[in-house]
């Protein structure tokens, strides 16, 4: 299994899935060593590094996921170039992961053998996010714990796929109709937030985690956690945030448009619909039962959707593709 190697999500994907591997009673190699080695099963979470001549030329069966990027995206011409290497090279691939119906089709649509596309959400630990009481404040926090900047310095050019521009839409408006508003970023690259946060009024804090635990425990600091973006493969705040107790507003992208019963275990609104999502975030501020149920039934669907349980759907990509150790 290769990462990025930037200390984010897909380095997190990566240690995730050597679990899940081990549980499941396959070997995982170290990765320095495979410029020495040939024919070794290789999967890569970052589709757009194992579409590379380096892998594609490689004598190892090559695997990866496939979480966005849909191709005539604008500003997004690497899109283009990843689905256009997809095709040509579509029968080298051995296996894919998806994590909705949307990209599922569209892999299988550039050649892909339908038999060697696998949909498996991204699951979250549930042993780290831990169900929690409802905050308790006179402020009302929304959480972002998205990188939404370029990079992973500053970010102050924003990542327009993650929808910074409408987060910072929906909360300027926000502002004057739920008092005590303030917002917790998390992650790296949150400049063009921030900035714009600063630039209207809106109180915020700004966290630097070192740790997926000391992520689980910001989910303790909110009272909403609003998704903005307008493609993703998870987000994995979806599960996240259910898990822990907090409401999730989101927009319809990734495994979000899937997993989330509108107004059951969440609250969905189309891609850059503001009005919709400031109406879903003043609906979890006033509406405590409404809260309450979001709440259990988010908790309910991040169980179903622990790692652990999704073990069956990766033993299913896994066989054939490598071998069990002895």
């Amino acid at each position: 299994m290769v990462g990025d190697r930037l200390g984010w999500s897909i380095d997190d994907d990566r240690a995730r899935l050597v679990a899940t591997a081990r549980r499941l009673g396959y070997g995982v190699g170290r990765n320095a060593l495979l410029r020495f080695a040939r024919r070794q099963a290789v999967f890569q979470h970052n589709h757009f590094n194992a579409l590379q001549p380096r892998w594609l030329e490689s004598s190892h069966r090559l695997g990866l996921s496939y979480f966005h990027g849909r191709p005539g995206t604008p500003g997004y011409p690497e899109f283009d170039r990843a689905y256009d290497t997809l095709q040509r090279n579509a029968t080298r691939i051995d296996r894919v992961q998806v994590t909705h119906e949307e990209m599922r089709e569209l892999v299988v649509a550039a050649g892909v053998p339908a038999a060697r596309v696998f949909k498996i959400p991204i699951g979250v630990d549930l042993e780290r996010f831990r169900f929690g009481t409802e905050r308790d404040g006179s402020a009302f926090v929304i959480g972002s714990f998205l990188k939404d900047g370029v990079g992973m310095d500053d970010g102050f050019e924003p990542k327009l796929l993650k929808g910074p521009d409408t987060f910072v839409a929906v909360v300027s408006r926000l502002r004057d109709v739920i008092p005590g508003l303030t917002v917790l970023l998390t992650g790296p690259a949150r400049g063009y937030v921030r900035r714009e946060l600063a630039r209207i009024g809106v109180p915020h804090d700004h966290v630097l985690l070192s740790s997926r635990d000391e992520l689980a425990r910001a989910y303790r600091g909110v009272d909403v956690c609003l998704v903005t973006s307008r493609q993703e493969g998870g987000p994995k705040a979806v599960l996240e945030s259910m898990a822990s107790g907090v409401p999730l507003v989101s927009t319809r992208v990734g495994q979000a448009s899937e997993l989330v019963v509108d107004g059951e275990n969440g609250l969905l609104a189309d891609v850059d619909d503001v009005d919709a999502l400031i109406a879903a975030v003043e609906r979890v501020h006033a509406d405590a039962a409404l809260r309450a149920r979001l709440r259990t039934a988010g908790r309910a669907t991040a169980e179903a959707h622990a790692e652990e349980r999704l073990d069956p759907l990766w033993a299913q990509l896994l066989e054939g593709f490598a071998r069990r150790a002895d």
